[in-house]
């Protein structure tokens, strides 16, 4: 089988095209023949080693896939030959996505809604698990709250608009001017353009910030919240700010997305109604992984790359 593969940590152009022996699912493994494959931030920095966990080359990344299932394992009841799947690969051990097959623990899986084609199916699992994950699990987001999201054009952030309005919030989002037409066609009620106006200077009284960007954001963020609140970062939270935290009498989480067939099919029932899609800002086929992850790098996306097989 085809897959993207690097033998040193380095920049796009250390991603190579090559081939591998085609696994054999195991016990409660399922064999995906791939069809897309998203990207997602995790993807470049596992890539040149901007992370704090280190991993043995050569390396396969990408974490989301859709595709269909082309052989199970012993003790798989979940899937069969021919279903069509998405999900989660493990994170962050469970990587190797970017590949024409790829082995899934079978409960990282879930049927692809009939509506949603593959490349919109490979967009979501990693974005929009951890946007579930970090209002629904941690935060308990419900009717009438109100929620700030940060980088609300970007993959999670775009994402998590739309759970947010799902669940009946009142939602504000920080983004450039250029994309605010974008998130409120997504379900945003207010929107701040970080550049020209410093929101912890005019947000107030939110009950929930979700924060994929850290630095002095999650400072800033803590003044945003009402008594009780709860500030959600996905990136790591100091002692000092959890201090500061408690001081205000709110709620300070860190959070890292988990495999999770209950979130999943969440996300796969509110797909399949159409109250959650991914914005796709390009799709390259597998060979061109390297021009995929340079588009990514730039920071200036909205939505979510997909890479087609």
């Amino acid at each position: 089988m085809r897959v993207i593969s690097q033998d040193t940590y380095g920049g796009p152009e250390v991603l190579k095209e090559t081939e591998r022996e085609r696994p054999v699912p195991g016990i409660g493994q399922v064999l995906v023949r791939v069809r897309a494959a998203g990207l997602n931030p995790t993807d470049w920095k596992n890539r040149n080693r901007r992370t704090t966990v280190t991993r043995p080359l050569p390396l396969v990344l990408g974490w989301d896939v859709s595709g269909v299932v082309e052989q199970v394992g012993f003790g798989v009841t979940l899937h069969k030959p021919g279903d069509e799947v998405f999900g989660m690969l493990p994170y962050p051990d469970g990587v190797g996505a970017f590949a024409e097959y790829v082995l899934v623990p079978a409960r990282a899986l879930v049927r692809k809604p009939e509506n949603l084609d593959h490349v919109q199916a490979g967009a979501l699992p990693l974005a929009a698990l951890t946007a579930w994950q970090a209002l629904v699990d941690v935060a308990h987001v419900g009717e009438g709250q109100r929620v700030l999201i940060h980088a609300a054009a970007g993959g999670v952030g775009h994402l998590a608009v739309q759970i947010a309005k799902a669940r009946g919030a009142y939602v504000i989002g920080t983004a450039s001017e250029g994309k605010h037409a974008f998130v409120r066609g997504l379900g945003a009620d207010e929107m701040v353009d970080y550049r020209a106006v410093d929101f912890a200077e005019t947000v107030r009284d939110v009950d929930v910030v979700l924060d994929p960007i850290g630095g002095d954001y999650g400072p800033r963020s803590l003044r945003t919240l009402r008594s009780g609140g709860t500030y959600v970062t996905l990136v790591f939270s100091d002692v000092e700010l959890v201090a500061e935290a408690e001081r205000r009498g709110v709620r300070a989480a860190a959070m890292v997305v988990e495999h999770d067939q209950q979130g999943m099919r969440a996300i796969a029932e509110l797909a399949a109604t159409g109250r959650l899609h991914a914005e796709i800002a390009g799709t390259f086929p597998l060979a061109d992984a390297a021009k995929a992850h340079e588009q990514g790098e730039t920071g200036r996306t909205a939505g979510k790359i997909v890479l087609t097989v």
